[in-house]
């Protein structure tokens, strides 16, 4: 004998297998979260850290000191007892500028090639020559990069462009300064934009292995662009019915009013 059909039963019935259906299509599993998953399983003391080499725009703070202080004074664009205060625009303005023949005009010791230089590889050039000239005896001189940045979009919780002074600076840091990937960040496929010398390349990243501590890519160089592109969720949730969750809703209240009409 055939039981007696129950509508109602059966809304029931629909509308928790529905909720189901939508907690378990929505759920990110720590798989696609979690960074650097299998840190235990690779040495990752060595590093491969690239050396920033300076390039056209670049605008660098130099300063030359000795024992005698007033005999350094002419090589200095603003005198180191002076100071010219905390701004960093203001250090910028009384710095050197790299010509687009990465070139700086250096007092007294005039034109001056930094091409294929890095700070170290410059402090050691100037200091070579105010000694090899004999301009100074034991001179100190010291190298920074004034305007190095960073621009980070996508899937982060402060996207922007980052200024930093530091000569290294790791990729998680930089993403630290953007306030970290937010849950709809694809942790698998970061897109990185790196230009050095006339050339542009695009490497795509996985944060959630811990080989990339070991790549060329742990640390940024001045002028990278970081994209986090959006997870499989977000992408599906960005059209009108692209989430699984909305067309069963949908289907759900097509459901509920077929049924109330019979």
């Amino acid at each position: 004998m055939l039981r007696k059909y129950n509508p109602k039963t059966f809304l029931v019935f629909f509308r928790v297998k529905l909720v189901l259906l939508i907690f378990f299509s929505s759920c990110i599993s720590k798989k696609q979260v979690l960074y650097l998953q299998n840190l235990k399983n690779i040495d990752v003391s060595k590093t491969n850290i690239i050396h920033h080499t300076f390039q056209e725009n670049d605008i660098l703070k130099i300063d030359v000191t000795s024992l005698e202080t007033k005999a350094s004074v002419p090589y200095n664009k603003v005198p180191t007892s002076m100071g010219i205060g905390n701004s960093i625009n203001l250090l910028q303005l009384s710095g050197y500028l790299v010509s687009n023949k990465k070139t700086i005009k250096f007092p007294v010791l005039g034109l001056i090639s930094v091409a294929g230089k890095t700070t170290e590889a410059l402090e050691s050039y100037i200091t070579d020559r105010l000694k090899s000239e004999g301009h100074l005896i034991n001179p100190n001189v010291s190298v920074r990069l004034l305007n190095a940045k960073v621009t980070i979009l996508g899937e982060v919780k402060a996207p922007g462009t980052y200024t930093f002074t530091e000569n290294n600076m790791s990729f998680l840091q930089a993403l630290g300064l953007a306030g970290d990937l937010t849950i709809d960040g694809d942790r698998k496929n970061i897109t990185l934009i790196r230009e050095s010398d006339g050339q542009r390349t695009t490497s795509n990243l996985d944060l959630t292995s811990a080989i990339f501590l070991s790549s060329l890519y742990q640390n940024i160089q001045p002028n990278d662009v970081i994209i986090v592109n959006p997870n499989s969720k977000k992408v599906t949730s960005a059209g009108l019915i692209g989430n699984i969750s909305t067309i069963l809703s949908i289907a759900s209240v097509l459901l509920s009013t077929i049924i109330l009409i019979r």
